[in-house]
């Protein structure tokens, strides 16, 4: 009984998520099915967004799975690979954009704004904080005599 539930428990843990990878799918060439997959892990699967395309079952993953085997197999290097693949369905295909002049807008405007806020903030704040340093001018001595004039007649 204890083998059974330790066995039981053993297949549990080591289940984990099966690349979509089919049988059909694998270069005979060790060496190069390592790079094909290695390449996959960088690659999105433009049906299930955030999932890599060895990881997703989708035709359309099927498909750029193979042409990056096809790719591999022709003797492109990695770079050529992605960059073949980023030509034909764009750069959104890339899990991790690269960082260019024509995405630095979008990579840098969050910590812009959040700078440009606490900026605002700090401002904001500054100019409503009570001018310590700013004290009245003293009363001249016509001032103070019109002064004890009005207590005096309002008492």
């Amino acid at each position: 009984m204890i083998r059974a539930v330790l066995l039981a428990a053993t297949l549990a843990l080591s289940a984990g998520p099966a690349p979509a990878v089919q049988p059909d799918e694998v270069l005979a060439d060790p060496a190069l099915e390592s790079r094909a997959r290695e390449i996959s892990k960088e690659l999105r699967c433009l049906v299930c967004r955030n999932e890599a395309i060895d990881d997703s079952n989708a035709e359309l993953a099927r498909i750029l799975r193979l042409l990056v085997r096809e790719r591999v197999v022709a003797g492109d290097s990695d770079g050529e690979v992605i960059d073949y693949v980023v030509d034909r369905y764009g750069e959104y295909v890339l899990l991790r954009p690269r960082f260019t002049l024509g995405n630095a807008l979008i990579w840098l405007s969050g910590p812009l704004i959040l700078a440009l806020g606490g900026f605002a903030a700090w401002r904001y704040v500054r100019a409503r904080a009570p001018q310590a340093a700013a004290q009245p001018a003293p009363l001249t001595e016509a001032e103070r005599r019109d002064l004890d004039a009005l207590l005096r007649d309002g008492s």
